[in-house]
C-alpha cells in the first residue's frame, strides 16, 4: 500500500510572505486590490510569496510592513537565504483588482510597483495575472512554481472570501494554471 503524502497549506497574510520548498508544501492567499508576488528557483526548488497592500510606505512601521517595497526585500533575502540564485529567481505576480470605484486605484499602483520592481531587479516574469474588479485566490507551490489562480465573485472581505471558496464547490478550481 501507498503512503498517503502529507500537504501543509499556509496562509499568507496580508503585510506578510512566506517561503519553503518540496512539492508538499502550498502557500495561499486572498487578494482585492492587494498584490502577492510569487517567486521561486526552479533550479534550487525553493520559493515564496509575500502579500503586500500598497507600494511604498510614506511613514510609521505598520505602513512599512505592509508595502510593497519593504515585501519584495524580505521575500527575496529570505528566498536567498534559503538557497535560490537571484539569476534563476522567476516571478507571477497576482492581484491588483480594482475594488472600489472612483478614488485612487491603489490596484493598479501596486500592479505597477510590482511589475516594475521585477523588472528593475532583472527577475524573469513567468505569469501575471493582475487587474479586473475581482478579487482572486492564489495558491502557490514554492518548491515547484506551479500557482492556481480563482477568481472570487462579490467580494466583500478576505474572511468571506475565504469561507465561501470553501463552500464552492460549483467550478473546479484551477480556473488559471501558471506551470
Amino acid at each position: 500500500m501507498s503512503e498517503m503524502k502529507k500537504i501543509s497549506v499556509v496562509h499568507v497574510g496580508q503585510g506578510e510572505f512566506m517561503t519553503g520548498e518540496g512539492e508538499d508544501l502550498v502557500l495561499t492567499t486572498v487578494l482585492g486590490s492587494c498584490v502577492s508576488v510569487c517567486l521561486f528557483d526552479p533550479e534550487r526548488k525553493v520559493g515564496g510569496m509575500n502579500h503586500f497592500l500598497v507600494p511604498e510606505s510614506r511613514s510609521g512601521s505598520l505602513r512599512e510592513s505592509r508595502s510593497g517595497v519593504h515585501a519584495m526585500e524580505l521575500l527575496i533575502n529570505a528566498i536567498m537565504k534559503a538557497g535560490a540564485r537571484r539569476e534563476h529567481l522567476c516571478a507571477k505576480i497576482f492581484g491588483g483588482s480594482r475594488m472600489i470605484d472612483g478614488g485612487t486605484d491603489i490596484g493598479a499602483m501596486n500592479s505597477r510597483f510590482a511589475l516594475q520592481f521585477i523588472k528593475n531587479e532583472g527577475i524573469r516574469c513567468a505569469g501575471v495575472d493582475v487587474g479586473g474588479t475581482l478579487g482572486r485566490k492564489i495558491r502557490f507551490w514554492p518548491g515547484t512554481g506551479k500557482a492556481q489562480r480563482k477568481f472570487l465573485e462579490d467580494f466583500v472581505s478576505t474572511e468571506a472570501a475565504l469561507l465561501r471558496t470553501r463552500q464552492t464547490t460549483a467550478r473546479p478550481f484551477p480556473e488559471v494554471e501558471f506551470f
